[in-house]
């Protein structure tokens, strides 16, 4: 409204009238477009924020609830949460839910996690029967539900939904799952409008969850390399009672590794080893090191020996690669080697970087053995050393990975710490307990890598079941210390192993006697086996050998190869040791 007066003319005014309606019909399709483009790019950086199927699914529930929908379900094809692809026909139609959004916990008619079968006539499977979305108007909602719902339905159908969108999950023309888009009374119904919408959620969905179906694949490809690496059962043995625990980290299996290798000698070595990296190609050198570390073990050497050569090994293995090569280094493992002696209660170590061990003694206190530092493997140019303890029967010791102790904000000396109380609070716990209650209490909610756990509990052997002899260094001794030890062998009531025994205990002296030098000396362990053990002074090693139909000798040896379950040789500071184990339990 404007004046109109001009100097000598009648006052006046004129007024402009102008109908908006239009304008604000406009102004508000505007404004919906607006938010539904809002709504895509939203989705857009969260739908593709995961890379796990269970992941992506919420995603894109939070996303649509309630910004475009009420309630909305997505549900994913069985081959799909496997890491496989689907493949055509997809009848019946049973999905798994994966994913639910807009449910109230007191009408839960949706349930995460359950198979869901589709009738033919239901949106659901016309949607994917013609991989495109269907828009249904229904004021009964009855016709969407699949068989099986009953009269749970009435509670989601009291609160007035009356559109639905369903729209197929489908990438580069193969069908992964469905979303299903609902509207109760307080909103609009769908329009042919929506179905746009509807239909881009569902492709960039589509195109997250073939990359998670990708990954878990992998991921699953990985985890079975590395189950099939790592030892799936301990092995029986006397010295240590064990448990073990391994861990991936969050979406990732890397290269912790631990293992148990029985020792002559009612011996047992414990082993955890770490690899950097993550994915296949840091299980696949674990596997190498666990492996090699077999290998040395057969050498019956000491820690420092064997973690000596593993050292020379991964030297030796990185020279073979391109430096520049990514992800094919091995330089920078790690790996904890411990032999105990059950007889003794004698524990050697001997450590290359990063793992570690905490010792409980049977009075509780908890410690942590002072080891010299070493590099990691590969580095080179120090020598590793060996550290000695006592143990007590029924001593704690736990070998870890750093995975246990670290994590996010979590340094790992406050894990250390964490390990130290909770071992001190529950001193008398067995292997396995004690894994558990790791895992419970130290381990990071979300572990920045994976985790090797092994807990073992010292045993002593019996000094009834010890005998040892000096053996006179003639000949004449060996029938002496032959009878000698038939006696013993019957007072433990091993009747049926004294045949068998006297034949490998006569062959092992004989050959000391006649190849070696004194001292002489038997050792009988009576464990799960018989252990025979004669020593001397020398370190020449004997070797089995087929000796010539003419030969006059050379059959001692296979003869103990024949009567023993094994046999073979370690060396001492002071000469060898030449044992035989012969199983008592019809092995």
């Amino acid at each position: 409204m404007r004046s109109t007066h001009r100097a000598g003319d009648p006052a006046g005014s004129v007024v402009t009238l102008r109908d908006t309606t239009a304008l604000r019909v406009l102004s508000g399709r505007a404004e919906k477009a607006r938010e539904r483009l809002k709504l895509l790019s939203d989705a857009g950086v969260r739908i593709s924020s995961s890379l796990e199927l269970t992941g992506t699914a919420e995603q894109l529930v939070d996303v649509a609830v309630p910004r475009f929908a009420d309630i909305v379900t997505v549900e994913l094809l069985e081959p799909v949460l496997r890491g496989e692809e689907p493949e055509p026909p997809y009848e019946p139609l049973a999905p798994h839910r994966t994913a639910v959004g807009g449910i109230p916990p007191e009408a839960p008619v949706f349930r995460v996690g359950e198979r869901v079968v589709y009738a033919s006539a239901t949106p659901q499977s016309r949607a994917v029967k013609a991989g495109a979305a269907v828009l249904q108007i229904d004021p009964t909602g009855t016709a969407e539900w699949p068989v099986g719902y009953g009269a749970e339905a009435r509670h989601l159908l009291d609160r007035g939904v009356h559109s639905l969108i369903t729209v197929p999950l489908r990438f580069r023309g193969v069908t992964l799952g469905l979303a299903t888009f609902r509207r109760t009374r307080r909103g609009e119904p769908f329009d042919e409008a929506d179905l746009a919408i509807a239909g881009e959620l569902a492709v960039r969905t589509a195109v997250c969850v073939d990359n998670a179906r990708r990954y878990a694949r992998e991921h699953a490809m990985v985890a079975a390399l590395q189950r099939t690496l790592l030892p799936s059962r301990l092995p029986d043995q006397d010295a240590v009672e064990v448990a073990s625990r391994y861990l991936p980290a969050q979406g990732a299996v890397g290269g912790s590794w631990f293992d148990v290798i029985p020792l002559p000698g009612a011996r047992v070595a414990l082993v955890a080893g770490k690899v950097p990296g993550q994915g296949v190609h840091a299980a696949a050198t674990m596997g190498r090191l666990r492996t090699a570390v077999q290998n040395f073990s057969a050498l019956d050497v000491s820690p420092d020996e064997i973690i000596s050569h593993l050292d020379e090994l991964v030297t030796c293995l990185d020279l073979e690669h391109d430096p520049d090569a990514h992800g094919s280094r091995i330089t920078g493992a790690g790996c904890l080697y411990a032999i105990h002696d059950s007889v003794s209660g004698r524990c050697t170590l001997a450590r290359a970087g990063d793992p570690g061990i905490v010792l409980t003694r049977p009075d509780g206190t908890v410690d942590i053995p002072a080891m010299p530092a070493s590099p990691p493997l590969g580095h080179g140019g120090k020598p590793f050393e060996a550290v000695g303890l006592s143990l007590p029967a029924a001593s704690r010791l736990v070998l870890y990975t750093n995975g246990l102790l670290q994590g996010p904000g979590r340094t790992a000396g406050t894990g250390l710490d964490l390990l130290r109380r909770a071992l001190e609070a529950e001193p008398d716990l067995g292997p396995d307990e004690t894994c558990r209650s790791l895992f419970d209490t130290v381990l990071p909610a979300r572990p920045s890598d994976d985790v090797a756990l092994l807990v073992a509990r010292t045993r002593l052997l019996d000094p009834k079941n010890v005998a040892e002899w000096d053996v006179p260094f003639d000949s004449a001794a060996v029938a002496p210390i032959r009878a000698t030890c038939a006696r013993t062998l019957r007072a433990w009531g091993l009747e049926d192993a004294v045949y068998g025994a006297e034949l490998v205990i006569s062959e092992l002296i004989t050959n000391a006697l006649r190849y070696g030098t004194p001292p002489v000396r038997l050792r009988l362990l009576r464990g799960r086996d018989l252990i025979c053990e004669v020593s001397d002074g020398s370190s020449t090693s004997p070797h089995l050998r087929r000796a010539a139909t003419t030969d006059e000798g050379g059959r001692g040896l296979f003869l103990v190869a024949q009567f023993a379950q094994r046999w073979g040789t370690r060396y001492t500071p002071y000469g060898k040791v030449i044992w035989a184990e012969t199983a008592l339990d019809g092995r």
